[in-house]
């Protein structure tokens, strides 16, 4: 059985199952990403909630182990040379989880990048962009008079949301027939968009061909429904 005690984290989410990968996540755009890896790639995986609202990734034993605050997190007890190994960045996460099994990243070098490119404009533009026009459009921003922050964002937002429609006019997936990390990581924050944050008629939404159809296709995964309930809410 796997010592995850080096880890101060566990002491606050101990672990049931140590020799199981651990998630410390919650069911946002972000946590999902890895929670769908899991359940994709199948691996043995014992998920912890972590409640955002009430600021548990800011005490001493959730920065213990990803020092900027932010889920999700994963301790494999099984990590490079058998031993165990922490790790945060959604991204970083979905990275790792191909690699280590050979799955949902392409062999060959150019696809390869050409999936982590994909993955990295999600990180670095839809995320980002997404994620604010959510502040402003659904959270406090909403009460801000002055409307030009929201409509930058939007605006931003749909030109993203234009990339992935010319890119997925000839593909079932980002990368062509083959689903990857580069659909896990976009699918959740697109669905988000539309659904949480209610903003798909500020982006022009329904105007758009591809995007919707991808997203449904993802949307049936047996494998993305479950990771988008995992770690399960209370009640």
């Amino acid at each position: 059985m796997a010592d995850l005690s080096a880890f101060p984290i566990t002491k606050r989410w101990p672990a049931v199952h140590p020799d199981r990968i651990q998630l410390y996540s919650l069911p946002t755009p972000n946590g999902v990403k890895v929670s769908i890896a899991l359940e994709e790639l199948e691996l043995p995986y014992e998920p912890h909630l972590i409640d955002i609202g009430k600021n548990e990734t800011w005490g001493p034993e959730f920065l213990s182990l990803n020092p900027n605050g932010k889920i999700p997190a994963i301790i494999d007890p099984n990590g490079p040379g058998g031993k165990p190994f922490g790790l945060w960045e959604s991204g970083a996460i979905l990275l790792y989880l191909a690699e280590k099994t050979g799955k949902l990243l392409p062999k060959d070098p150019a696809a390869r990048y050409e999936t982590i490119q994909w993955v990295f404009f999600q990180m670095a533009a839809i995320g980002p962009m997404f994620g604010q026009l959510g502040f402003f459009h659904k959270f406090a921003g909403r009460e801000y008079e002055d409307k030009r922050p929201r409509d930058r964002y939007a605006s931003e937002s749909k030109r993203l949301l234009g990339v992935l429609e010319d890119r997925l006019a000839s593909r079932t997936w980002i990368m062509g027939d083959d689903y990857s990390i580069a659909d896990i990581a976009i699918l959740g924050w697109v669905r988000n968009l539309v659904g949480f944050y209610g903003a798909g008629e500020l982006v022009d939404y329904a105007k758009l061909t591809h995007v919707p159809i991808w997203l449904e296709r993802c949307l049936s995964r047996p494998a993305v429904q479950r990771g988008l309930d995992s770690p399960k809410r209370p009640g």
